[in-house]
């Protein structure tokens, strides 16, 4: 997965001295992410696959035979089982569990993974039947929670990616231009520009409300007074970007003028209060009782942002383990990185933003305003 093999271990580490101070013998891994973090492979699931780190001793992965090759170019595990596809994959895990002496083990097992089925949860309690299944409650992602160094430079390229395609995108708005067209060029300026080839483009739709956010992809092309809403998230080696811009058609009316320029306004105050030791249901505060009070929404249901980092393509799109609401009594800590936005009136506008020592810092960059086909287009980047 593009890391020093030093960094690898440490997250290993990590995780191990979190299952000691559970009395756990060994983790059973098997979403996306956690694979991805720390055993540098992921997979779908056409056949259920799984590694298993214990707490002493050589972690092993078990997954079907065409997929050992793939493994074995990334990861740095030795002890792998390939399954022919006839075999039940979870009597492969199993037994390969048995032959390790695991079979009477207290195993942790993450019941929020993604891939952990209840008929496959269930097969493996009837094949390991003196197993201690241990509920480890989303302890693999959670630990995901700081973006180490490396990490960061790869959502800051992965913004750097989102900035320039945003930028030829709303540059390229114009009527009879359609959505589809936005994303064919949104997908190949990705790969052009170093991201990765596959991952999902984002969400490319006419704004009107503010529940657009995700809105189909529709071939009706732009007229005179339409807003295209245009949010981009290009992934580089896994990490994942997300901006929002918004373009009008036209001119923009004084009423798009004044909500957004206070929009932005408040997630400005926002992201300036994400310091390190802020409680999360604080900094919701000021976007979602903001945009209440001035008139923006007449309720605000949904959250004002959400962790992001490496981010799987092959499931859910957005990380829920930290997000910001009412309720939200988490603490940020300094290099944790967000999602961060809002919308409302028709429009929307958001930002990728690190948590660092004196504020957020946002990694998208792109100038912060709503963009009309009749201003010229005269993009500028931020040094914010």
């Amino acid at each position: 997965m593009h890391f020093d093999p030093s960094e690898i271990q440490s997250r290993v580490e990590k995780l191990r001295a979190e299952l000691r101070a559970r009395n756990l013998d060994a983790l059973l891994i098997d979403d996306f992410e956690a694979m991805a973090y720390y055993l540098s492979y992921e997979t779908g699931v056409s056949f259920y696959r799984a590694g298993l780190i214990p707490t002493e001793g050589e972690a092993f992965f078990v997954l079907r035979s065409l997929d050992v090759a793939p493994l074995r170019e990334g990861t740095w595990i030795e002890d792998i089982v390939g399954f022919p596809d006839w075999e039940q994959p979870e009597a492969a895990v199993a037994g390969k569990i048995r032959q390790r002496g695991f079979d009477r083990a207290r195993i942790g097992i993450d019941l929020t993974s993604h891939a952990l089925t209840v008929q496959t949860f269930e097969a493996l309690k009837r094949e390991l039947p003196h197993v201690e299944f241990v509920n480890v409650d989303g302890l693999p992602r959670k630990l995901l929670k700081l973006k180490s160094k490396p990490e960061i430079e790869k959502l800051r390229k992965a913004s750097a990616i989102n900035d320039a395609t945003m930028q030829e995108i709303v540059e390229a708005v114009k009527p009879g231009f359609t959505e589809r067209e936005a994303v064919s060029m949104t997908v190949e300026a990705f790969v052009r520009r170093g991201g990765d080839p596959a991952a999902p483009y984002g969400v490319i739709t006419v704004a009107k409300g503010w529940d657009f956010l995700h809105g189909h992809l529709h071939d009706t092309p732009l007229q005179q007074g339409d807003v295209l809403h245009l949010e981009l998230m290009p992934f580089f080696q896994g990490y994942s970007s997300r901006m929002m811009r918004c373009v009008v058609l036209g001119d923009v009316t004084p009423e798009l003028d004044a909500i957004s320029k206070k929009m932005i306004e408040l997630q400005d105050k926002q992201i300036a209060a994400m310091k390190p030791g802020a409680v999360a249901k604080d900094i919701d505060r000021i976007m979602r009782q903001g945009a209440l009070e001035a008139g923006l929404r007449e309720n605000y249901t949904n959250i004002t942002g959400y962790t992001i980092g490496y981010s799987s393509d092959r499931h859910v799109r957005s990380d829920f383990t930290w997000v910001f609401l009412p309720n939200s009594e988490w603490v940020l800590d300094e290099g944790m990185v967000f999602h961060m936005y809002t919308s409302g009136g028709g429009i929307a506008i958001s930002e990728t933003v690190l948590v660092g020592p004196n504020g957020g810092e946002r990694l998208t960059k792109m100038e912060r305003r709503l963009f009309s086909t009749n201003d010229g287009l005269k993009l500028k980047r931020d040094v914010a």
